[in-house]
C-alpha cells in the first residue's frame, strides 16, 4: 500500500524545514513519477492536479495552509531513498524553475488541456509513469555499442586468468598517450 502524500511531504519538510507549500508540491510531483518509474508503483495514494501554477495534491494544499504536517510515518526506504533522490536533484531549483519545468513535461500539459482558469484537472498516475519511464531510458542510454560490451567483457574475463602485473610507468604514460 502506497505512503500517503502527507506522510512524504512530512519527510520532505523534515529533511527542509523552510520548504515553500508551491516548491513542496512541485517536489511531490517529481517523487511520484521518479518512484513509479523506478518502482513501478506509486509513491503516495494522492491524486496530483494540474492547476494554474502547476501540479498539486488537494487534500494536501488544504492541510500545508492549515498548519504542520508532523513526522512522517512508516516510510520504508524505498520512499525515503525517493525523496532523498529528489531533494539531490531538484531540491536546489527554484519554485518558479520547478513550475515552468513542469509545465512543459507531457503529464501536466496533458491534464492541462481543457482545463478553466482557477480550476483543476486530474494528471493521471498512467501518464506521470509513461513520462519518467520514458525519461529514465533516455537517462540510462549511455550510447554505448552492445557489441563493443560484449567484447571488452569477454578481454576482462581473459585477463582474470592471466597471471596479474603491476603497470608500469611506461604502461601508465602509454596509456594517458592514448587518451589525449
Amino acid at each position: 500500500m502506497p505512503a500517503s502524500a502527507h506522510d512524504i511531504a512530512a519527510a520532505f519538510r523534515e529533511r527542509q524545514p523552510q520548504l515553500g507549500a508551491r516548491k513542496l508540491q512541485a517536489l511531490l510531483y517529481y517523487a511520484q513519477g521518479h518512484h513509479l518509474a523506478f518502482f513501478g508503483r506509486p509513491l503516495f495514494g494522492d491524486a496530483i492536479c494540474a492547476w494554474d501554477s502547476g501540479p498539486g495534491v488537494d487534500a494536501l494544499w488544504d492541510e500545508e495552509t492549515g498548519g504542520a504536517l508532523g513526522e512522517p510515518a512508516g516510510l520504508g526506504e524505498a520512499e525515503l531513498n525517493t525523496v532523498g533522490y529528489v531533494l539531490s536533484r531538484y531540491g536546489k531549483l527554484s519554485t518558479q524553475e520547478l513550475e515552468d519545468r513542469i509545465q512543459a513535461e507531457a503529464p501536466w500539459r496533458r491534464a492541462d488541456t481543457g482545463r478553466a482558469p482557477g480550476g483543476s484537472a486530474l494528471i493521471e498516475v498512467e501518464w506521470i509513469r509513461a513520462f519518467f519511464a520514458a525519461q529514465a531510458a533516455k537517462e540510462d542510454d549511455l550510447g554505448l555499442d552492445p557489441a563493443e560490451v560484449k567484447n571488452m567483457l569477454q578481454a576482462a574475463t581473459r585477463r582474470t586468468d592471466e597471471p596479474r602485473r603491476t603497470d608500469s610507468l611506461e604502461d601508465i604514460r602509454a596509456w594517458l598517450a592514448a587518451r589525449a
